[in-house]
């Protein structure tokens, strides 16, 4: 008989491409194992996991709005319709394990599966776990880390190092450089940074930028910059004939095992599945966290490689006035250069998907 996994989550590509990756992976080990995705409506995963080709069905849940507390006065109610939704899809699926990897709908389906005996598996991919996967955590039969030290946050002989999955094409590199600045149509021989908030984009990383164009041109530096969809048609209004050759303006990057090929040097924010990828890739890096997330969890992820010599960490409220100079004077900086990328390169773990696959049929058995 085929086993039967749920995975829960989504929200951000951080925590729907692990999901993604785990997924693959368990069909590598088992051809027949039938998986299921539960999702919040309206968010990014109810197109994603379909178009990698797996089923999904969605809760009605939200997260808390911190701006405004009257849109919060649904959020119980919601909870409460998430929990017997979550109830009825294990049921009629036939669940034999669920697994959550961080997002909305990852609560309320583990806290379920949790009542009704199920065995559950969370991937916590952040170096500091937020409430919700603390409480999972107390229940859960293991919790996969990618950070040292999460023995503050879950029973240790739950927890089990492993890393974050991440896209194996995305950090298959090797031997792509040429073809990679072709794509972009930038030069070889020239020193290139690669620029990217996310698949939403981030709008203090997108100030910098356009506010250093002049200095990336007068020291040669090529630029790819992602800046997200959301800012994409503004920032193409206010260059519009204006932009410098040396640039290449994307709202998103469909081939990032070409973005990482291409760049010398990587700023980026410091969300954990772009983190495990950067390890992955080796090369230098400046991590920029969000101020914008949960338990600003950003900011411990990037403290935990700067604090191994591993990143460059600046923070958002500085970025705007040392972020361009700081990346030209590193960049110029062939030795600390390498060793970033040494040290960065070390912490990559890139077998995690498997890992955790194997983990969580186990628990089946």
């Amino acid at each position: 008989m085929a086993r039967k996994v749920i995975i829960s989550g989504g929200g951000t590509g951080g925590h729907i491409f692990p999901a993604i990756a785990i997924a693959n992976a368990l069909r590598r080990l088992e051809t027949d194992v039938e998986i299921l995705f539960v999702g919040a409506n309206g968010r990014m995963e109810m197109e994603r996991v379909p178009a990698a080709g797996y089923e999904i069905v969605g809760l009605d849940i939200q997260g808390i709005n911190r701006k405004s507390l009257l849109k919060n006065l649904s959020l119980p109610f919601k909870m409460v319709d998430s929990l017997l939704k979550a109830r009825r899809i294990i049921k009629s699926f036939g669940a034999d394990v669920a697994v959550g990897v961080g997002g909305y709908a990852s609560g309320p389906l583990l806290m379920m599966a949790n009542t009704l005996g199920l065995p559950t598996l969370i991937q916590e991919q952040n170096s500091y776990a937020g409430i919700t996967n603390k409480r999972l955590g107390k229940k859960a039969k293991r919790i996969c880390v990618a950070y040292e030290g999460m023995d503050k946050f879950f029973p240790t002989d739950k927890i089990l190092l492993t890393g974050n999955p991440i896209r194996r094409s995305s950090v298959e590199i090797d031997g792509r450089e040429r073809e990679a600045l072709a794509s972009f149509r930038l030069q070889e021989g020239k020193k290139t940074v690669l620029v990217t908030g996310g698949s939403l984009g981030a709008k203090t990383l997108n100030d910098c930028v356009l506010a250093g164009l002049d200095k990336f041109a007068e020291q040669d530096v090529q630029v790819i910059w992602q800046c997200g969809s959301y800012y994409f048609d503004a920032l193409q209004h206010t260059l519009k004939d204006r932009l410098p050759a040396n640039v290449v303006l994307l709202p998103f990057l469909q081939r990032m095992d070409y973005a990482y090929a291409a760049a010398d040097m990587i700023i980026s924010r410091a969300g954990a599945g772009t983190i495990s990828e950067l390890c992955a890739i080796g090369k230098p890096v400046i991590l920029v966290p969000s101020p914008n997330v949960a338990e600003d969890h950003q900011t411990k992820n990037a403290k935990a490689l700067a604090e191994k010599q591993a990143a460059v960490l600046i923070s958002d409220v500085s970025a705007r006035t040392i972020l361009v100079d700081t990346v030209l004077a590193l960049i110029a900086d062939e030795a600390r250069c390498f060793e970033l990328g040494e040290k960065i390169g070390k912490l990559a773990m890139l077998d995690a998907d498997e890992v955790i696959a194997k983990e969580v049929l186990k628990l089946i058995r």
